[in-house]
């Protein structure tokens, strides 16, 4: 695609208001002062001190920023063409804004803010993914029926993979997985004998030898690699949510539901995303997954990037690209295809283009209920227990993800993860199980789960009617 045609050169932009100016935020705002065609002039957080401080981090003036506690401040502040900061989107949904960009990764408030933000008519760009691996294709529906769209985001990996399997599919490939490496690399230093993993580095003996797949059987392979870095997580939420959304837009579905996650260099996924019966380690075909990036120290990252694996149908053809350097699998029978980034804020202004300018989502038009990412209980918990979601991968301790198929909740379903997160348990739940929504104590006025509740009434109707 032509990213030119998004808008022409000096005559058309896109007003955005951005809620949530953390990492992702900041990064947004500083873009809306260098792409052109793109205004944010609207900045909300859990208090307007944050979101003036962000705006200010970025460059603007102070005598520029005005923070506002209300709508007529708003409108007053909009109208002298300031910028506007907030501690809450009800004071700025007033606004002449055309997209929303909701960034905070708090599922219930996130919740909140893109409800309203479909009811004042206003574009959503999604970036919670929390938010949407709960809810998402219900919103989506939502604003379908008000002629706006909710739309995942370009810098982020569901967006960017949505894009890739959708164009492999145009081009007539068959895909044998498509997915992700994982946030961060598995650095391993042969001299040293160590693995480095986000700033930690650890020993790691056994890992000797294993660091080329050459013609060992990819399964063993992975197995030692995996028992080798056992000290090291190998699983992590966000990367099993970002799934959970290409899932939903793509149909799809992962092979096991917690995911393969083997660590594979990069020339290495081709050879072991791909079926047992062709050597990999899949049961079949058109699964999703993630991967480990390993390298050694100075070696080229993924950078968390997306990828499809795709089968090689003519041979000529794929000895060809074989030869222009791209990644065949040992057997020549599948192929990696891959965009090796993911730049965050910095690429989103091209899906606040497409919904804002184009009516087009980066995402699929009608995402599906395919998958719930579900929570499940790594250690007993007693009844009584507060699950408190926090750090940076917004995650509870003790709990891990499962990928399951989506289905409609009653007190026997497995419990969606981010409706369990800052839940309490309202009965004893054991290690190894699933927690279920009838041991949660929710809060009846929940936001996230109202809407998630208007999502499986909407699936079911459509069910029954196709």
């Amino acid at each position: 695609m032509n990213h030119h045609s998004y808008f022409d050169r000096g005559t058309r932009s896109v007003e955005c208001c951005i809620i949530g100016t953390g990492g992702f935020g900041r990064s947004f705002l500083a873009q809306g002062l260098v792409v052109p065609g793109l205004s944010v002039r609207v900045a909300v957080d859990r208090e307007s001190a944050i979101a003036v401080e962000s705006l200010r981090s970025v460059g603007i003036a102070e005598e520029d920023i005005r923070a506002c506690s209300d709508a007529a401040e708003a409108r007053r502040a909009w109208d002298e063409g300031a910028y506007i900061a907030a501690g809450d989107f009800a004071a700025v949904a007033d606004l002449p804004v055309s997209v929303v960009v909701e960034a905070t990764g708090a599922p219930e408030v996130g919740a909140r803010h893109a409800r309203l933000a479909i009811e004042k008519g206003r574009h959503v760009a999604l970036v919670s993914k929390e938010v949407d691996s709960v809810i998402g294709p219900g919103l989506a529906a939502m604003a379908r029926e008000r002629g706006v769209i909710v739309s995942p985001v370009d810098g982020d990996q569901p967006s960017l993979l949505i894009g890739l399997i959708t164009w492999a599919e145009v081009l007539g490939l068959e895909i044998v997985s498509a997915g992700k490496s994982s946030e961060y690399d598995f650095v391993y230093d042969r001299d040293a004998g160590t693995m480095s993993v986000d700033g930690r580095v650890v020993e790691v003996p056994e890992f000797a030898g294993l660091e080329r797949l050459g013609d060992a059987d990819c399964a063993q392979m992975v197995a030692r690699r995996t028992a080798a870095t056992a000290m090291l997580p190998q699983r992590a939420v966000p990367d099993l949510c970002e799934m959970t959304l290409v899932a939903n837009a793509c149909a799809m579905s992962p092979d096991r539901p917690d995911l393969h996650c083997p660590i594979a260099r990069i020339d290495e996924v081709a050879t072991i995303l791909c079926e047992a019966g062709q050597g990999g380690l899949l049961s079949r075909a058109g699964v999703l997954d993630v991967f480990h990036c390993l390298r050694e120290p100075g070696e080229i990252s993924f950078a968390g990037g997306v990828f499809v694996v795709v089968r090689c149908i003519h041979d000529e053809t794929w000895d060809l690209l074989r030869g222009k350097g791209h990644l065949v699998s040992r057997t020549g029978q599948t192929a990696m295809i891959f965009i090796p980034r993911h730049l965050l804020g910095m690429e989103a202004a091209t899906t606040v283009f497409e919904i804002g300018l184009r009516g087009v989502s980066s995402g699929a038009e009608q995402p599906v209920h395919q998958v719930d990412l579900v929570a499940h209980a790594d250690r007993d918990f007693p009844a009584g227990t507060h699950l408190a979601m926090g750090g940076h991968h917004h995650s509870i301790e003790g709990v891990s993800s499962r990928m399951l198929p989506g289905v409609a909740l009653d007190p026997q379903a497995p419990a969606p993860f981010y409706l369990a997160s800052n839940a309490t348990l309202a009965r004893d739940v054991r290690a190894g199980e699933l927690i279920r929504m009838g041991d949660l104590q929710l809060d009846p006025d929940s936001e996230l789960l109202r809407l998630r509740k208007d999502q499986d009434r909407r699936f079911a109707r459509e069910r029954l009617s196709a």
